[in-house]
């Protein structure tokens, strides 16, 4: 089910939205709805680390280092 949102923005930043579709050759609705999902993956991911990091801290992994040598 497709829903429509209906968003008011600054006049700068319509004009800053508008400059990147015509430089990309994309729709604006293209270019919000990419920048949604990636604000809501991110904002997942986020989430996702605050709930495990006390469990990796634990294990000793406190770097990406760490946990890719133990990946190995």
């Amino acid at each position: 089910m497709k829903q429509t949102i209906t968003v008011r923005i600054s006049k700068e930043l319509g004009d800053q939205i508008e400059k990147i579709t015509k430089y990309e050759h994309v729709p604006v609705s293209d270019l919000v709805r990419e920048s949604l999902q990636r604000y809501v993956t991110l904002r997942r991911f986020r989430q996702l680390r605050a709930k495990t990091l006390p469990f990796a801290e634990a294990q000793g992994l406190l770097t990406d280092e760490d946990v890719f040598k133990a990946l190995k």
